[in-house]
């Protein structure tokens, strides 16, 4: 029997203002210096996860200046854009960066999750190794991943460059579960945003054919949100379009993005429990409320009246990328601490 109500997080955590500042002027720095600073910033996103108590914990992506932009780095055929289009005023996702597409999409050495991975082993096992909370990667899905690169006369339209993508994820999915990954989270925030305007279907199809060398061989789950750039979502923000056809994804668990909506749609958490483990955000990465202890518990109860505690995991809405870390550490203690009181009453 699992443990009920554990503990999670998406994948992204806050970077220490000195990776913010070190990131900024990386010409500085020798590649010594650039590699202890990424070993260092995942030293500090595993202690402050450890320090709040979460069953499972991330690298925090510490190594990525964002969940899926980073990958393009790693993407042979683009020209990477030097500046987007806009840079000042509110925040928007037309202030991040979209590519040309030059030649035949590549990663001919792989797309760094599997480094990122063997990362955090090495720093949690410093760390902690007795009793070590379960580890998990994450890595974008190849729809996600398109939505910044510009179709051309290649790749017709988003459908050509995420086919075109695919393989290249599918790929470093089978790495990953071959260098001993436990738990790997496919990201699609793109997906649950369009599909009330797409096909759902068409995206499920998808997103099996990228995960399906993991399948039965490590514990896999996507995380569907309504996007979180600086705080700003972007796309309608229901999962009614999703179901029914989004029950058919080949996964473990589903991470779904509820605090932030008010808890709206609520029930629709019984349909995916259906199928999957389901990981409900219980607080808000875009806001600096920070919920209390017996608030959070509240919201625990209310999850369960829809999903058995066996089947419920508690999460942030999104990755803490976009929070600043002092509120990042305050909203993980409350969390474990709401989901534990509930856990005791379950006794």
């Amino acid at each position: 029997m699992p443990t009920p109500l554990r503990t999670t997080v998406i994948g992204s955590y806050p970077f220490p203002g000195w990776l913010e500042l070190a990131s900024a002027q990386l010409e500085r720095f020798g590649s010594g210096e650039v590699a202890e600073m990424q070993h260092d910033a995942v030293v500090a996103a595993v202690h402050d996860q450890l320090a709040a108590g979460l069953d499972e914990i991330t690298d925090g992506e510490q190594t990525r200046f964002d969940f899926n932009l980073s990958f393009y780095g790693y993407l042979r055929g683009i020209d990477l854009e030097s500046r987007p289009r806009r840079r000042f005023g509110p925040a928007g996702h037309d202030q991040r960066g979209r590519h040309a597409i030059t030649g035949e999409l590549a990663a001919p050495d792989g797309l760094g999750a599997v480094e990122e991975y063997e990362r955090l082993v090495h720093v949690v096992d410093a760390l902690r190794p007795e009793p070590r909370p379960r580890l998990k990667a994450s890595i974008p899905g190849p729809y996600t991943m398109s939505g910044r690169l510009v179709p051309n006369d290649r790749y017709k339209d988003r459908w050509a460059v995420t086919e075109a993508l695919l393989p290249l994820i599918r790929d470093e999915i089978a790495r990953l579960v071959d260098a001993g990954c436990a738990h790997i989270t496919v990201d699609e925030p793109s997906m649950s945003c369009y599909a009330h305007r797409e096909d759902p279907a068409r995206f499920v199809e998808i997103f099996n054919r990228t995960i399906a060398p993991a399948v039965g061989r490590t514990r896999l789950s996507t995380h569907l949100c309504f996007g979180n750039f600086k705080g700003r979502p972007v796309g309608k923000r229901t999962y009614a379009p999703l179901l029914p056809a989004f029950l058919e994804l080949d996964v473990d668990e589903v991470h779904l993005e509820m605090a932030n909506r008010e808890f709206a749609e609520l029930e629709v958490t019984a349909r995916f429990a259906e199928r999957f483990d389901v990981a409900v955000g219980v607080v808000d990465v875009k806001s600096y409320y920070i919920e209390p202890v017996e608030e959070v518990a509240d919201r625990v109860r209310r999850c369960m009246a829809h999903v058995p505690a066996e089947k419920l995991l508690l999460a942030p809405d999104c990755g803490l990328s976009q929070t600043a870390r002092w509120a990042a550490r305050l909203k993980l203690a409350n969390l474990v601490a709401g989901a534990k009181q509930v856990r005791q009453e379950l006794r």
